[in-house]
């Protein structure tokens, strides 16, 4: 049979646990809140900052065509499009 002392033993550890449970999850729920509120805000566009829209527009006009030779075009290596000119009559 159990003594006293035990009992009380074993209810203050079931109430500690109780409590620690509690204390964690209203840390988690706490987090939650905050990271819902920081998931909401606007990004802060700072000065000098790349702004989206005009990177992505940066990227569609550097896009590279197949028959483009930027090489050649600064005259570091020869052309390999065959540009023959037409014999003259």
């Amino acid at each position: 049979m159990k003594t006293a002392r035990e009992t009380s033993q074993s209810l203050q550890r079931a109430k500690v646990g109780l409590v620690g449970l509690a204390a964690v999850l209203l840390l988690i729920g706490l987090a939650s809140v905050i990271m819902r509120a920081v998931n909401r805000e606007r990004p802060v566009a700072a000065v000098g900052a790349s702004q989206p829209d005009v990177v992505a527009n940066m990227a569609i006009d550097n896009a590279v065509d197949a028959s483009s030779e930027p090489l050649a075009d600064l005259g570091v290596s020869a052309s390999t499009t065959n540009t023959v000119s037409p014999a003259p009559r």
